[in-house]
């Protein structure tokens, strides 16, 4: 039955509307106004209740997604999941984020296990479960510093600060770099989790039609530009890298300008020849983030960053301890650990390995270059042309387990774009991935509506 009596409360809303409806909606589901099972209302419906665009509802319903709180079942609409779904065990295939692959048969789960055991049963392991520095352990920034090597940026382990993922890195970033009112260069789409970042800390976005050297030059003819945000491989979600010329001319104009380079690097690792990052042809601009739970798994929550300076580093670790005191002790040695006896690389490997044969498949499947993709990553950026309808495309493909994110949902300036981002990552198997892969054929090669998954 649907919640017909559910409805959100704008009028206190000082931000974007979808996002004041989405945090409606996790405010009812723990009150208990809306409950596990409540269907809520089709999108048009309460759009026009609210007197607000389609647009907006679906970018809400999107959210809510990407928080766990709704799974959507095709046709037969939005539903809210059960407290205990939200709160304990595996999370909803439907999460709409952008998760690395499992690998069956892969090495993670007992690596995990027997590195925790040795590392609990070592002496001094009480240690372990204490707290560490502020920017973490001298042995996990040391840690840092390889990762660091494996892409030629060159860093000294008092300019690497441990953070609990690249979230709390981007976070923390802002808060020791920028100041409200400031102005960030960025693409037309960019990773919803610095939008909301950016947003909140009161900062302007100044989206390119690309990111490039010349755009960005003509960009600050006309405005005082304080950093440049981008993901120079394997964009999310355009799937875009950029080339070497392009990254040194890129560096060249922030030097003559002076503008901080925020540079999320969060698939860098999985390129087979990774590129050498914009910071280490300007390191004292650049702010460098290598994250674990992109490259091996979400649950390891560390990531390291590489400050333009001591000074800075120091201002970045205040930051990190005021908001999130600091990253998982127990993740971080597990991770310094792989990354020193060789098991890093595998698991990355690992990780390419299954990427690459979901691109594969893919590429069997999908009409040729009806998309864009990393041939290492496990995302595609899907053109939808002028017969836009993301919203029904992710139903349909939310009943294989693969999500379909409006580009709405990483639009810079709220303008609605035909496309959508479609994940080829977490625990859905062949046979679903092929069901969700063929289904978004059928839609690319015909204009009648997509059917249900059965």
């Amino acid at each position: 039955m649907v919640k017909k009596d559910w409805l959100p409360d704008l009028d206190s809303a000082d931000g974007p509307k979808y996002l004041a409806i989405a945090d409606s909606m996790a405010a009812a589901i723990e009150a208990g106004d809306l409950r596990g099972g409540d269907r809520l209302p089709p999108q048009r419906d309460l759009a026009a209740r609210l007197g607000v665009d389609l647009t907006t509802v679906t970018k809400a319903y999107d959210q809510a997604r990407n928080r766990g709180l709704i799974v959507a079942r095709g046709r037969a609409g939005s539903f809210v999941l059960p407290q205990d779904v939200m709160a304990a065990g595996p999370p909803p295939r439907d999460t709409g984020m952008n998760m690395p692959p499992e690998v069956e048969g892969g090495s993670l789960l007992a690596l995990w296990e027997r590195t925790t055991s040795a590392l609990l049963s070592a002496p001094g392991a009480g240690g372990r479960l204490h707290y560490v520095p502020a920017g973490g352990s001298e042995a996990d920034r040391i840690a840092g510093t390889k990762i660091f090597e494996r892409v030629s940026l060159a860093s000294h382990p008092d300019e690497v600060i441990v953070t609990s993922g690249s979230q709390n890195a981007l976070h923390a970033i802002i808060g020791a770099a920028l100041a409200p009112g400031d102005t960030v260069a960025c693409g037309p789409y960019v990773y919803p989790g610095f939008l909301a970042l950016a947003r909140k800390a009161g900062l302007k976005l100044a989206p390119m039609t690309r990111i490039e050297a010349a755009n960005l030059e003509a960009l600050c003819r006309t405005r005082k530009i304080a950093a440049l945000y981008l993901v120079p491989t394997n964009d999310n979600p355009t799937t875009t890298t950029l080339n070497a010329d392009e990254r040194a001319a890129i560096a060249e104009v922030a030097l003559r300008h002076a503008i901080q380079i925020i540079e999320d690097d969060a698939y860098g690792l999985l390129d087979e020849r990774p590129l050498a990052p914009l910071a280490s042809l300007v390191p004292e601009l650049g702010w460098y983030i290598a994250t674990s739970s992109k490259i091996i798994s979400p649950a390891l929550r560390v990531a390291h960053v590489r400050a333009p300076s001591l000074r800075q580093a120091m201002a970045l670790a205040a930051v990190v301890h005021d908001t999130n005191v600091m990253a998982p002790p127990l993740n971080a040695a597990l991770l310094t650990c792989w990354v020193e006896d060789g098991r890093y690389d595998r698991l990355i490997a690992e990780t390419r390995a299954e990427a690459k044969r979901r691109q594969a498949l893919a590429a069997e499947i999908l009409p040729p270059a009806s998309y864009a993709a990393h041939p290492c990553g496990y995302h595609l950026w899907v053109s939808l042309g002028d017969d836009d309808n993301a919203a029904q495309i992710g139903s349909a493909l939310a009943g294989a387990g693969m999500t379909a994110i409006s580009a709405d949902s990483f639009s810079a300036d709220d303008v609605r774009a035909p496309a959508v981002r479609v994940s080829l990552g977490g625990a859905i198997d062949t046979a679903g991935l092929r069901r969700g892969l063929t289904m978004l054929s059928l839609y690319l090669t015909s204009a009648g509506p997509l059917p249900p998954v059965i």
